[in-house]
């Protein structure tokens, strides 16, 4: 089953792929490996903001990195042109925007890893930091970057 039959079956359709909103490219490929950059949390068209333990609730933030998990995933197929071009998820950073007493980041950043696991099977599972930080751009509430192995020719 290729990738886009599978998104199809769970009834996932990937967001546009996001500009960059600053001096960057979403997607850079080495060899067999392609690094995405950190993407933000859009939901139905909007960007997820706030503080997790404040004023965003955990449930929220794990659906906003299940956001940042499909545009990792849009910007692939931007830069790829297929899905079927990824070999393996290798690693996720996740960010969270949190209070100082707020400890639930890897429960947030499993929204994408769940999803990556969902999608690729045992493919999708993958080396990941889910780390705490005081702000993140736009002040977003959560930021996701990956590793991913491509299938070689």
């Amino acid at each position: 089953m290729s990738i886009e039959e599978r998104l199809s079956e769970l009834g996932i359709t990937l967001p546009k792929a996001a500009a960059p909103v600053a001096s960057y490219v979403p997607v850079v490929t080495l060899g067999n490996v392609a690094h995405v950059s950190g993407q933000l949390p859009f939901i139905d068209g909007e960007l997820v903001t706030g503080r997790l333990g404040e004023d965003v609730e955990l449930e929220l933030g794990i659906r906003a990195a299940r956001a940042c998990g499909l545009m990792i995933l849009a910007q692939l197929k931007a830069a790829l042109g297929s899905l079927d071009k990824v070999e393996r998820i290798v690693k996720l950073g996740g960010f969270v925007n949190s209070h100082a007493g707020f400890t639930d980041q890897p429960k947030v950043v499993n929204g994408a890893s769940d999803l990556m696991v969902d999608i690729f099977g045992e493919a999708g599972k993958h080396a990941r930091a889910a780390v705490g930080v005081p702000a993140l751009p736009l002040g977003a509430a959560v930021e996701i970057d990956a590793v991913v192995a491509l299938v070689t020719a």
